[in-house]
């Protein structure tokens, strides 16, 4: 079974946008030597704790730090850019880098609607409505020119893997009636998983890329080297999230910080809830909670997110994984279409 990577190019509080996107380089590396299938990174904007608010031009330096590795986006947007942008991007890094590149689609705006308007230069209402004719004329873009006869080059020819992400049913019957795979946010929403994924394969039609429905879901696991360190790890990262929610986005606390905040009874519930949807522990616990979460949602592929303080724990959390899953390090690894 695949295994893939999910990064936020996690920003901490006592550290630099610049050291987490090198940090990303790295990770990229370092999965490629596990054996990880695919390295995405997420569109964000405004959030000072995520420095991946342009997957594109972070993806064109990770596939150049890799060469076997799947790179794509976790994802992009649509609603925030013009199909004939992102088309021209991602064309050209299929062209780049060719049979490696993975275009997942978003339809949420991946900020809150003041920095949406922004990205779209619009002073009429924020919808995302068209997002069916928006994904149509953006598939388009690679096999031929629009209704204006306006070719995207180097698009046209050099179409990448076209994926639907989502966090609700929406995309998932869009993805399902379009034959395209499909990924779940279940590290942010893992309540709707199992409908989504439901209604994806109810509503699946065979297609040019698909016979049969392939999803893949994200989810948050730190692997330790037991289970009460592997909470103390995750502890920087819940707080961000908390802190989020409470509408105060800032950088990864660090692990002081966090120990030292004055939480409330509501907060740790909140917390718990959370951490009852992710995958936290030392290698047994987590080999379990992965065993037990690809029993449960049926899914073809899973995607590891892993955001911790240290980026040396991250990448031991990243090998004891792949270690615990068996996967086969690159130098062995047959590479996957």
């Amino acid at each position: 079974m695949p295994y893939s990577v999910l990064d936020l190019a996690p920003v901490t509080s006592d550290s630099t946008e610049t050291a987490a996107l090198r940090n990303s380089l790295d990770l990229a590396r370092v999965t490629e030597r596990l054996g990880f299938h695919r390295y995405w990174v997420a569109e964000h904007h405004n959030m000072p704790g995520i420095a991946s608010s342009a997957p594109a031009v972070l993806l064109a330096h990770i596939a150049m730090a890799t060469e076997r590795i799947r790179v794509g986006s976790g994802g992009v947007m649509l609603p925030n850019h013009a199909p004939l942008v992102v088309a021209e991007q991602f064309g050209t890094l299929e062209a780049l880098h060719p049979g490696r590149v993975d275009l997942g689609i978003g339809r949420a705006p991946g900020t809150d609607q003041v920095t949406a308007r922004a990205l779209r230069r619009t002073g009429g209402p924020l919808s995302v409505d068209d997002f069916p004719e928006q994904l149509t004329e953006l598939a388009n873009y690679f096999t031929g020119r629009d209704a204006n006869g306006v070719a995207a080059v180097p698009a046209l020819g050099n179409q990448p893997a076209i994926w639907l992400l989502g966090s609700s049913g929406y995309s998932a019957q869009v993805a399902g009636h379009l034959g395209l795979p499909f990924a779940f946010a279940h590290h942010f929403s893992a309540e709707n998983t199992l409908p989504a994924l439901a209604l994806y394969r109810e509503r699946f039609r065979p297609s040019a890329v698909l016979s049969e429905p392939y999803s893949m879901i994200a989810v948050n696991v730190v692997c330790a080297e037991d289970d009460e360190t592997a909470r103390r790890l995750a502890g920087p990262a819940l707080l961000q999230f908390l802190q989020l929610r409470k509408g105060k986005p800032g950088r990864m606390p660090t692990p002081a910080d966090t120990a030292a905040f004055a939480y409330t009874d509501l907060d740790r519930l909140f917390l718990e809830e959370r951490l009852a949807n992710q995958v936290v522990g030392g290698p047994e616990t987590v080999r379990a909670g992965l065993a037990e979460l690809v029993a449960t949602t049926g899914v073809q592929e899973l995607m590891i997110t892993t955001s911790v303080y240290d980026h040396a724990d991250r990448v031991r959390s990243y090998e004891r994984v792949a270690e615990l899953v068996g996967l086969t390090p690159a130098a062995d690894a047959v590479v996957r279409a």
